[in-house]
């Protein structure tokens, strides 16, 4: 279960850019975010999810 990150219900203030601006969506950490093709999952995650997503791994 994710941090709740969002703005409205933390009462945060909403970053421009930078880090904060971006979390992942399924453990909500901040470091390692994978943002190409708006996955927007750390590093980690990705590993664990990436065969459901459809990516293969090649060597």
């Amino acid at each position: 279960m994710p941090k709740p990150r969002e703005y409205d219900v933390t009462g945060r203030k909403q970053r421009i850019h930078g880090k904060g601006t971006r979390w992942c969506k399924r453990c909500g950490c901040y470091s390692g975010l994978i943002q190409a093709y708006n996955i927007m999952l750390c590093r980690q995650c990705f590993r664990e999810v990436a065969i459901k997503l459809g990516f293969k791994k090649y060597e």
